[in-house]
């Protein structure tokens, strides 16, 4: 079994633009429920997308990049915070 994290950036790495998928869905959540973390997970979803076109056009590396240390905590993190976001966007208000 493939590690999700690897398949995540195998998908990520070559369509950066496949972030912007999830960014949609937490500003969608952001504006139905008004949750600031599904706008903060939406930002990081976006600004990831940025990020990884600037390291494919070689603006954030010298072309040496085919080993990518800083996704290693990049993924998680994006992962922490879609989990966050979503836990506290669909759980429900406390009346």
């Amino acid at each position: 079994m493939r590690d999700p994290l690897a398949t995540m950036g195998d998908w990520l790495i070559g369509t950066p633009a496949l972030a912007l998928v999830p960014a949609t869905v937490f500003f969608m959540l952001y504006v139905l429920r008004r949750r600031p973390l599904a706008f903060v997970a939406g930002v990081s979803w976006s600004l990831y997308c940025v990020y990884e076109y600037l390291m494919r056009a070689r603006v954030l590396c010298s072309g040496e990049c085919d080993i990518r240390v800083d996704l290693l905590v990049i993924y998680p993190l994006l992962l922490l915070v879609s989990v966050i976001g979503l836990v506290v966007t669909l759980w429900p208000r406390r009346g």
